[in-house]
């Protein structure tokens, strides 16, 4: 990049527009507060999250210019900032404070807030003297791909009231299939049959749109990996243990039935999670050695870039599109929170866990910062670094005395705030790419980011605490994949009593899964799952190839109109199934009677027949903008 040429956004640092405004303050509290929610759920559900940030930009352009005639596009890009706070709080508290919930019954709900605001306010905190740097004298090496497409919708914000419908359309209809089925029972929500001659062999699928439309934004190359982790667990692990151990007595860890008795559930309840756990963990440490070359490289880049005195300032002198938080205040900020963080008896990890926090947390969100600025957050090898700073802190704890129970919640505790910095870092790399493409001032969207981590963080421990208690972490409901193997990391470590030869045999399957080509951890995380799980993801994969498939050698603008229709389409199926299903929980939890545990109708049709039309529903909504589009 030529450091001699400025670059000029969509609103110039000369202009001024409204955007720290009270009505998107209101706005972003609310989008902020539906998508961590909805993420809480999805990420419990599936084991990821899904990027907050366009849904929002549309969401913000229907209302603010649709409904209040608002034409800041600035006012839209603080909302956004706001709302993907709430995603990423999520993302870092579903990855592993889930732990807590299977060690204690009900575990405070002000230590859940407490962890993920300390993260996350240090996520924003460490990111602030990153930005000059990364964001402005790397912008045409860092393209940062999910910021640079936020910008391009709101530059493009008069589409926005359409945009907003399909969002909205796609709500409606995930709510209302979830509504219809978990809520009212007409029908149930999961089908699945038993392979005759094949014991134990199980296929089927959750009718659920959100994982629809999951499939459908990740594509059919991780869609499709994920699912061939569950044909591994459900089409040979499973009826392969039912075969060997057909005769076998009772084989730990399972301590109450013999195999030949277990169900295909039984047998992925006592065995397969660990196998996929340690698959996980091997994928994940995998996916962070692959990383290293770009660790080093990004370590490197930074403190060179550190002897630059050429970073952003916040007085009057610069421009408006040039001033963070003042540095002093950045310094203080940190230094107060790793202090309290030390102090508080509330987390109780000490001076060794605060140290731990400080060092791996800026570390590592130095590295989160510049590489979802290469790859995009969804890449982002966030789990690897949780693990990797896990398993250091699991083992100082265990040398330093810091055993049993309490150690074991302390350790997860500094996991969960690295976690959750990381997660929060790299969003807020996105959004200030995004302010910096379309003119918004950095102070402005780094205070919004924190008002987002704020809201979300307080609501985040009642929204696990409901989860929780209607559908119980780890089931085959809420399988929290990734919490569940922190917390085997941090049990392994500290009581050594976990079944090591099926987790080893998950780490081995990973390795060969690498050595194929493909991507371990994906594969990893489709063993761990039930296959009921994978298997609609792996259906909205393959309306994504189909689309592909159908825009082969046509208009460029055909092409990206059908692709930003199937993003917002299917990111509103994600969102009403999302937000409806922590809606039907807290009702169940408020009135356990409310709902009744069967379904009207118990065959396999109706669900099918309810999937299959959102299945149609969602090609054709795509396809349709081309009839949009060449009726100009």
């Amino acid at each position: 990049m030529d450091r001699n040429k400025k670059f000029v956004p969509y609103v110039p640092a000369s202009r001024s527009l409204p955007e720290l405004t009270v009505l998107a303050i209101v706005l972003g509290i609310i989008l902020a507060i539906i998508f961590a929610a909805a993420n809480a759920y999805l990420g419990l559900k599936v084991g990821m999250t899904v990027s907050a940030s366009i849904p929002a930009a549309v969401i913000s352009l229907g209302i603010l210019r649709g409904i209040f005639k608002r034409k800041s596009i600035l006012e839209n890009n603080i909302v956004q900032t706001m709302t993907t706070a709430g995603e990423a709080v999520a993302a870092g508290a579903i990855f592993t404070l889930p732990a807590l919930f299977l060690w204690e019954a009900n575990p405070s709900q002000i230590l859940i807030s407490f962890i993920v605001l300390v993260g996350g306010f240090l996520g924003v905190i460490m990111m602030i003297p990153l930005r000059r740097m990364l964001i402005v004298n790397e912008h045409e090496t860092l393209p940062y791909p999910e910021g640079t497409a936020c910008a391009e919708v709101l530059i493009s914000g008069e589409e926005g009231g359409k945009s907003a419908v399909l969002v909205l359309f796609g709500f409606i209809v995930g709510g209302l299939v979830k509504v219809l089925g978990d809520g009212f029972k007409l029908f149930k929500t999961s089908v699945e049959t038993n392979i005759a001659g094949f014991k134990n062999a199980v296929i089927g699928m959750d009718t659920y749109p959100a994982l629809l439309g999951v499939g459908y934004i990740i594509g059919p190359r991780i869609s499709g990996q994920m699912f061939a982790g569950g044909v591994l667990a459900w089409l040979v692990f499973i009826p392969m243990i039912s075969f060997f151990g057909a005769s076998a007595g009772m084989v730990a860890p399972a301590a109450d039935k013999a195999i030949g008795a277990m169900s295909a559930m039984d047998i992925w309840s006592n065995y397969i999670r660990y196998i996929g756990a340690g698959a996980v963990a091997t994928g994940g440490l995998i996916t962070l050695v692959k990383t290293l070359p770009m660790l080093y490289g990004s370590l490197r880049d930074t403190f060179r870039s550190f002897k630059n005195k050429n970073h952003g300032t916040t007085n009057d002198k610069v421009d408006r599109t040039d001033r963070d938080i003042p540095a002093l205040y950045v310094v203080l900020a940190a230094a107060i929170l790793i202090i309290i963080i030390a102090v508080a008896p509330l987390t109780d990890v000490g001076f060794i866990g605060a140290i731990a926090i400080a060092i791996f947390g800026f570390l590592f969100v130095m590295v989160a910062s510049r590489i979802v600025g290469l790859v995009g957050s969804s890449s982002s090898p966030v789990s690897g670094m949780t693990i990797a700073t896990l398993l250091i802190v699991t083992f100082i704890f265990k040398m330093t005395g810091m055993t049993g129970s309490s150690g074991m919640v302390a350790a997860l505790t500094v996991g969960a705030i690295v976690c959750t910095a990381l997660a929060v870092a790299g969003d807020i790399s996105q959004d200030l790419k995004t302010g910096y493409l379309v003119g918004g001032t950095p102070w402005k969207q780094q205070v919004a980011m924190m008002i987002g981590v704020l809201v979300s963080g307080l609501t985040i421990g009642f929204i696990l605490s409901v989860l929780h208690q209607t559908y119980v972490m780890g089931s085959e409901q809420l399988p929290a994949p990734k919490a569940i193997l922190m917390k085997m990391i941090v049990e392994g470590i500290m009581s050594n009593n976990l079944p090591w030869d099926l987790i080893f045999i998950g780490a081995g399957a990973a390795v060969m899964i690498e050595f194929l080509g493909l991507n371990s951890l994906t594969v990893a995380v489709g063993i761990y799952l039930p296959i009921t799980t994978s298997a609609p993801i792996m259906v909205g994969g393959l309306v994504k190839w189909l689309v592909d498939f159908r825009n082969r050698n046509k208009a460029p603008e055909l092409v990206k109109s059908r692709e930003e229709t199937g993003i917002l389409f299917a990111s509103g199926l994600i969102a009403g199934e999302s937000l409806l299903g922590v809606v039907i929980a807290i009702i169940i939890w408020l009135a356990p009677n409310a709902i009744g545990d069967n379904p009207l109708f118990t065959n396999n049709l109706l669900p099918t027949v309810v999937f299959l039309f959102v299945v149609a529903l969602l090609y054709f909504v795509i396809m349709r903008a081309k009839q949009v589009k060449t009726g100009k």
